[in-house]
């Protein structure tokens, strides 16, 4: 049987970060079920099109992360955008966040946006306030009725596919933009839209060209493609995939976590588990459309996506280049040709098509997308982890962690844990 010290599951960002970061004369491999590296950060070209499988845009805040990468595409124009983000609102194009820009409403719902964001925080005599137990209180709690009802709630419902209120408090960790009541204030005469992802930058070559600098510092052989990890022996310490059985020393996955700890065969909580799927269509058209802006969030539930990002401005194109995000639930079987028409109407309904033509599309559902952090799936991560830790196996990124993280969240983990390997 042979044997492997690091066995890597998962040719993506993390599985690819991790390989790269141990360095090429550590002993590891990594196993990639697709015929492609990438996992969902792939670059689709069509036509003069440039497209991610979904909008994949960085946004880096370990400056020696982003040297290494760019270090490793020398050939590549990497663009620095500023970004100019918007919530299509009953006619109107709201700045974002909405929570920090109600004065941008038509007077009587500001009024009322302000009137229920200051009484959801005003202290009460002699009542302490409730504590917060799941997402959509959260949002009651901290922005009043009016803020929730308006955007906040329906957005994020049409994005998550579920009950917001299944959902931990802090479901969305650091992305979730909060603001207090002088932070909405301040807003009206000093504007500070400034969010996590406030400057991006992207290749021209697409998000890919990052996977392929993560990739070039492996040498040639160390990744096994078309080739899935189907069980684990945990006691023995080996892995059997669909063409053989490994020994390993330590290995490291960036699978869905529980598709890990099933292939394990451990027992677990199959419904702490739940999730959304994503259709992503990339759309190409023959002219340009708006300019000025990089994606618009849609909280209507008339809308069929939750959000559209234009490629076009971010490469200064003459035609408009549109990646469009619907979300539906885990059991939902999105068809892409059905909801394209779908698409392409409300569109023209919200003015971004208007006499365009189509030129070129693609399409892709994600799933799984966003995962639904809830109190179970917290509990039995951090539960099965320690097991796992136990046999030498680690879970990592978005989907092995189970979290709501950034590609470079990825990065930094991959980091630090391959530099612990070596340490020890």
């Amino acid at each position: 049987m042979e044997s492997v010290r690091h066995l890597i599951v998962g040719a993506g960002i993390s599985g690819l970060a991790t390989a790269a970061f141990l360095g090429p004369d550590e002993d590891y491999l990594v196993l990639e079920a697709d015929d492609e590296i990438g996992g969902y950060c792939k670059t689709v070209r069509r036509e003069g099109f440039t497209w991610d499988y979904s909008g994949h845009f960085f946004h880096f805040k370990h400056p020696e992360i982003e040297q290494y990468l760019r270090e490793r595409m020398p050939d590549q124009r990497v663009r620095t955008v500023e970004k100019r983000s918007f919530i299509a609102y009953r006619g109107r194009m709201i700045d974002f966040p909405f929570q920090k820009n109600i004065h941008q409403l038509p007077q009587d719902e500001f009024i009322e946006c302000l009137h229920d964001v200051y009484m959801a925080r005003a202290p009460v005599a002699g009542r302490a306030s409730a504590p917060e137990t799941n997402f959509k209180e959260m949002l009651y709690a901290r922005f009043g009725r009016g803020i929730a009802e308006k955007f906040l709630i329906p957005y994020n419902e049409k994005l998550y596919a579920c009950d917001l209120a299944s959902l931990d408090r802090d479901a969305m960790g650091r992305f979730f933009p909060h603001a207090d009541l002088t932070d909405i204030v301040r807003n009206m005469r000093q504007p500070d839209n400034a969010s996590y992802n406030a400057r991006f930058t992207y290749p021209e070559g697409g998000a890919f060209e990052y996977v392929k600098a993560l990739a070039s510092e492996i040498p040639e052989g160390r990744i096994a493609k078309r080739e899935a990890l189907v069980g684990i022996d945990l006691r023995r310490k080996v892995a059997r995939t669909t063409k053989r059985e490994l020994g390993f020393e330590r290995l490291v996955s960036s699978a869905p976590f529980p598709w890990l700890a099933k292939s394990a065969g451990l027992g677990f909580d199959a419904a702490a588990f739940s999730w959304n799927k994503v259709l992503v269509f990339n759309l190409g058209f023959d002219r340009k459309g708006p300019n000025g802006v990089h994606w618009i969030y849609y909280p209507s539930r008339e809308r069929s996506f939750y959000r559209i990002g234009f490629y076009d401005n971010i490469f200064d194109a003459d035609r408009m280049s549109l990646y469009v995000e619907l979300g539906f639930p885990s059991d939902a079987t999105p068809q892409p040709q059905e909801w394209l028409v779908r698409v392409l109407d409300d569109l023209r309904a919200e003015g971004i098509v208007t006499d365009h033509q189509l030129v070129a599309h693609h399409s892709v559902v994600m799933d799984p997308a966003y995962v639904h952090i809830t109190h179970r799936s917290i509990a039995e991560v951090r539960r099965l982890s320690r097991v796992l830790a136990t046999a030498g196996v680690w879970s990592i990124g978005r989907y092995g962690g189970w979290t709501y993280c950034s590609i470079e969240d990825n990065l930094v983990e991959a980091r630090a844990l391959a530099l612990d390997f070596k340490a020890a």
